[in-house]
């Protein structure tokens, strides 16, 4: 019996000791995976959805290499950009060699800035110099600038590396990105529906781990839209805090430059820190374009949620969002307020919605389209009276005055007053992005001027709305208002599509917001990779 006893012992000792050994294994593979070792093997799949603030920081630590982050993220466009059609224009060997020039300037000692190796990608409507960039405007499908875009300039100083170009409509006036250069983008979420627009291209390439930051526009929702339809992050800055100079190049000259209000210029990424980052790069003066300030971006005092205020609503004007995006919402909000958060159900009082909608859309007219040959105008003002009947934002002034434009403009500043009056009693207003989630594929049926013509309505849930409505009312307003918005991911649908919502402050918060957003990403915890784009394959 006591001979027994003793086998018994000694066979859990022997179990015991290999239980040990395979802990001690498993425990130096994960070691060796994320970095304790010297020489660290990384696969594929852990660089690429790496943040571009992860990445950099283990180049300069040699931790990686820039030519193997470059590697990995060109497989991974290799591999499934043809799906997507999200990279249009591949800079490959150009990235090959300035990644080899990186590692070598890093042995050196030398670092070029923030962004040291870090491949990021750049909407095809800013110019870079030596790169097709073509606006997918047809008489551009071969323009390749001598210079670069400002914030393109301030990336390449900063150390990033182009990988490529990315996709949009044509001169990036629509919702969803169909080029007639390029054809159509796809979500990575599911190919049949859209990844919206006109930034869609430089979203789904985020998303699908094509890169860790791309560069976007925003003039009605092109970078919220998009962010919100890939389950990304994305910024639209303050207007006028970062140049737009060097965007849609190419173009006959002008002989004065009109484009003054509405559009801004920002990041789409996969984290918080990336936005910031970025903005932190590419935001600041230009002498090219004197309406940029020289503001001071500086990271403020983080606030603890439980001390946040925080406003929002699911309805501007009745314009009706989908019961699975108010739910989403509803229940983010309910989690802030478990986490502390002081949140109420409110929008503006004093600001009417329609007016604004309207303002925007005078303003849009007079700027973008001041230009079009006055025969070609009057055709736009008679053909396209049905579309201004139905939606608020595309408005067109005819004939155009000095009066017209300056009262315009004038009620644009009531209006921003209005909305800053409202939000300088909370810390942010969260709302809808859109009234849907991505919507699939919409063909178009006409075009009146660059601006496509839908006939097919938009479903949210059993209401048919005009496209125009559907996508812009929630973004267009906080063009007009010049406000910051930072879209972030807060849930997903039951068709697994991703929900995000704008969250606002004030103007020239900016980094307050960043930061604001940072503390409430931790209580959303929603972002993940779409299923089907990692892959366990070792660069």
């Amino acid at each position: 019996m006591r001979h027994e006893h003793t086998f018994v012992k000694k066979e859990k000792l022997i179990w015991f000791l290999v239980l040990l050994a395979f802990i001690t294994i498993i425990v130096q593979y994960q070691a060796l995976a994320f970095g304790e070792d010297p020489k660290p093997r990384y696969q594929r799949n852990d660089i690429i959805f790496m943040t571009a603030s992860e990445i950099a920081e283990k180049i300069r630590n040699r931790e990686l290499s820039s030519v193997q982050v470059i590697e990995a993220f060109l497989k991974q466009i290799e591999i499934f950009n043809p799906k997507l059609n999200a990279i249009v224009t591949l800079n490959a060997e150009n990235a090959r060699r300035r990644a080899k020039e990186a590692d070598e300037a890093i042995s050196k000692g030398e670092l070029w800035g923030p962004l040291h190796g870090v491949p990021v990608t750049i909407k095809d409507n800013y110019a870079t110099a030596g790169i097709r960039s073509t606006s997918s405007h047809p008489p551009l499908k071969d323009f390749v600038p001598e210079k670069d875009a400002t914030v393109v300039a301030h990336l390449l100083n900063a150390g990033a590396i182009i990988l490529g170009k990315t996709n949009l409509p044509e001169l990036g006036m629509d919702f969803q990105t169909n080029s007639p250069i390029f054809g159509i983008t796809n979500n990575p979420w599911n190919t049949d529906y859209s990844p919206g627009g006109s930034s869609g291209g430089s979203a789904a390439a985020v998303a699908a781990g094509f890169t860790p930051l791309a560069l976007g526009n925003d003039l009605g929702g092109s970078i919220r839209i998009p962010s919100h339809y890939c389950g990304i992050f994305g910024l639209k800055p303050t207007e006028h805090m970062v140049s737009g100079y060097g965007v849609s190049p190419g173009l006959p000259p002008k002989k004065f430059h009109s484009i003054r209000h509405l559009v801004s210029f920002g990041p789409l990424a996969r984290s918080v820190d990336d936005l910031k980052l970025c903005l932190k790069i590419i935001g600041g003066s230009d002498q090219k374009v004197i309406d940029v300030p020289d503001f001071p971006l500086i990271e403020p005092d983080v606030k603890k949620i439980n001390n946040l205020k925080i406003a929002w609503t699911d309805d501007f004007n009745g314009v009706p969002v989908s019961s699975e995006t108010r739910s989403a919402l509803k229940f983010f909000i309910d989690r802030l307020s478990k986490a502390g958060c002081s949140t109420t159900k409110t929008a503006p009082t004093d600001f009417d919605f329609n007016e604004a909608w309207k303002t925007y859309g005078k303003i849009v007219d007079m700027e973008f389209f001041v230009h079009v040959p006055f025969f070609k105008r009057f055709m736009m003002y008679l053909f396209g009276r049905k579309i201004r009947n139905e939606v608020p934002s595309i408005e067109m002034v005819y004939p155009i005055t000095y009066e017209k434009y300056m009262g315009t403009l004038t009620k644009r500043d009531m209006l921003i007053g209005s909305m800053e009056r409202f939000l300088s009693q909370w810390d942010v207003f969260i709302c809808p992005v859109s009234t849907t989630s991505a919507l699939k594929h919409i063909p178009i049926s006409n075009r009146i001027g660059y601006i496509p013509i839908y006939e097919e309505d938009v479903m949210v849930d059993d209401r048919s709305l005009n496209y125009w409505v559907a996508m812009g009312s929630y973004t267009t307003i906080f063009n007009l208002t010049g406000n910051p918005v930072v879209v972030m991911p807060i849930g997903y649908t039951k068709k697994g599509m991703p929900i995000g919502v704008q969250v606002v402050a004030r103007r020239w918060h900016d980094m307050e917001l960043l930061s604001i957003v940072d503390q409430l990403a931790k209580t959303a915890g929603s972002y993940r990779p779409p299923k089907g784009y990692k892959r366990a394959q070792e660069y």
